[in-house]
């Protein structure tokens, strides 16, 4: 089993045509904590020249070690805190914060137990211009994707952890976002509702063709989901592999193809310098 280490390859091929790019590209992204001022501790490395890119309509998953940035990479590529050095872009324009052009799903479902259903998909939509009807129509539509039509006036409590998941999907796909970022979704729930969702996922995915970047520790969970597996190392994080799931879906655990690739990502996560 080949893994292809194409991060570098990425980048420079995007910086000959930044114009054309129509998916997310992170370029050289490093982030230094700490450091900068009298009487603070030594300065840490988090990450250093993180470079891989997510073409539009591919399912790529990022694993690594404990302590090799995930998070606080899908921070950054969410615009939610800044870079030290590089840049991430989303169909070709720098990402400097939180967009609507790109959906964001947590592992916590940040729902608004006051809101129905309903109104939690709808909260983005009601940040934009879109006609009343036009709202309407999408907030149905989103329903209907995430099997959720017949709790569409439910509150949160009333609903199971995976029907909460599902609702905090439909809320990110609901403004027709261009990358769909999903942070450990499903770590929350047990193992078998998490096979579930993953299997609603890949639905979602294919019936929208959307881009999609899902942070994952669970490696069997990424050969079921991915394209693509970002292998990250730690200290400092940095991009290890990037591992091609040739596999055809649905794809089962107990295929030795299956198999193969999990141990092969294993052993890059585990893998010294």
């Amino acid at each position: 089993m080949a893994g292809v280490n194409g991060s570098r390859d990425a980048a420079s091929k995007t910086k000959e045509s930044r114009g054309r790019e129509t998916g997310v590209v992170v370029d050289g992204v490093g982030k230094t904590y700490g450091g900068s001022g009298s009487g603070e501790s030594a300065s840490v490395r988090a990450l250093d020249d993180v470079s891989f890119a997510v073409e539009r309509g591919e399912f790529v998953c990022l694993v690594g070690p404990s302590g090799c940035g995930k998070t606080t990479l899908f921070r950054i590529i969410a615009g939610l805190i800044d870079a030290t050095d590089g840049t991430v872009r989303l169909g070709g324009m720098p990402v400097t914060g939180p967009t609507t052009d790109m959906g964001v799903v947590f592992q916590e479902y940040h729902l608004f137990p006051w809101l129905t259903v309903e109104e939690n998909i709808r909260f983005g939509l009601d940040r934009t211009d879109r006609s009343m009807a036009d709202k309407d129509d999408r907030v149905t539509e989103m329903l209907e994707l995430v099997g959720l039509t017949d709790f569409r006036d439910a509150y949160p409590k009333t609903l199971s952890g995976g029907m909460k998941q599902r609702v905090a999907i439909a809320r990110a796909l609901a403004v027709d976002p261009e990358l769909l970022l999903m942070d450990e979704p499903f770590g929350a729930v047990d193992a078998q509702t998490r096979e579930m969702l993953q299997r609603e996922l890949l639905d979602v995915w294919q019936s929208t063709g959307k881009t999609v970047l899902f942070v994952t520790h669970d490696v069997s969970e990424a050969v079921t989901l991915a394209d693509r597996i970002v292998v990250m190392a730690a200290e400092p994080g940095r991009v290890r592999d990037v591992v091609d799931v040739d596999v055809d879906r649905p794809r089962e655990r107990g295929d030795p193809a299956f198999g193969k690739h999990v141990a092969h990502v294993r052993d890059l996560i585990g893998a010294g310098e």
